[in-house]
């Protein structure tokens, strides 16, 4: 289970509980937020206005926090942000992914494995120059929020230069309470649609969403897929009609001839196991870490072009 060692330790371990109150607690005095002025934006808006208006779609890859180590972590944020990437999705490992296939799944237990513990991942985000980095984005299960206290933990993850969250498993349509907490403290929380959330279901989600839309394109797990789903067309573009939020296309993209279908209708392109898997060969015998960061560099690289093509 999770196991809060302190009030400043939480580690990470199997068989962490699913079982938590549906409303945000009463998490006692941690910090008073403070909403940030109407006319300016997030660190995140930000970086989709300028693409939008230079006409390029953004690249988010998505990385575990640490596999095989923080140290590592910390090298490979550095390596894709010298690549350009736009924004980078960190991973936090849990026991019980929502909605992660066996490539992440598997990274996520070589780093729980470990003991990776919240702090140690603040910390190595904390150490690393986040104000010239893209934005971090966190995605993180309401659970291990939970047993830390919502407001102490969007504090910590502020502190340590996070720009926003995703948060699987809390609902859309009941993170009124979430959503007034992370953009008081001037950072932006995610919302995932999928192509089987209800329409009616996907107006109330994005009343109570900020930064971007996390559009799914396929049901399911995560993972690198060959074909795109068809309805995703269809989903984007009655999404655009919905809402004012540029929209992130993840889940099966892997290939930077997949984001063609995509260029005009999406704002961005997340990719997660494609690159998870380059750094499973960090766990093999001999492998050397520059010759991995290397390979993932340059993959970050071709799906940035891809990305940028106007």
């Amino acid at each position: 289970m999770l196991i809060v060692h302190s009030a400043d330790r939480v580690e990470l371990t199997p068989n962490t509980a699913k079982v938590f109150p549906r409303t945000l607690p009463d998490c006692g005095p941690t910090f008073r937020t403070h909403s940030m002025a109407a006319d300016v934006p997030t660190r995140i808006a930000q970086t989709f206005a300028d693409l939008r208006s230079a006409r390029k779609m953004a690249f988010m890859p998505f990385v575990t926090a640490g596999d095989p180590d923080m140290p590592t972590t910390g090298a490979l944020i550095r390596e894709l942000a010298s690549r350009g990437v736009d924004l980078i999705e960190v991973g936090f490992p849990y026991s019980d992914p929502i909605a992660d296939g066996p490539v992440i799944q598997s990274s996520y237990t070589r780093a729980l494995q470990k003991k990776l513990t919240v702090p140690q991942i603040f910390h190595e985000i904390a150490s690393l120059d986040t104000a010239n980095l893209p934005p971090l984005v966190a995605m993180v299960s309401y659970a291990i929020i939970f047993r830390i206290g919502t407001e102490r933990f969007i504090k910590q993850a502020q502190d340590a230069g996070f720009a926003g969250f995703i948060i699987p498993d809390l609902p859309g349509d009941e993170a009124a309470e979430m959503h007034a907490l992370v953009t008081g403290a001037g950072l932006d929380l995610i919302q995932l649609v999928a192509p089987t959330t209800p329409r009616e279901r996907v107006q109330q989600i994005v009343q109570h969403c900020s930064g971007f839309v996390y559009c799914i394109a396929v049901a399911g797990t995560t993972g690198a897929r060959d074909t795109l789903a068809a309805p995703l067309v269809e989903q984007l573009t009655w999404l655009k009609q919905e809402t004012q939020l540029p929209l992130a296309v993840g889940f099966g993209l892997s290939k930077p001839e997949q984001l063609a279908p995509i260029q005009g209708l999406a704002d961005g392109a997340i990719v997660g196991s494609a690159i998870v898997r380059h750094l499973e060969a960090c766990t093999q015998p001999g492998a050397k870490l520059a010759d991995v960061m290397q390979r993932v560099g340059e993959y970050a690289a071709t799906m940035v072009t891809a990305a940028h093509r106007a």
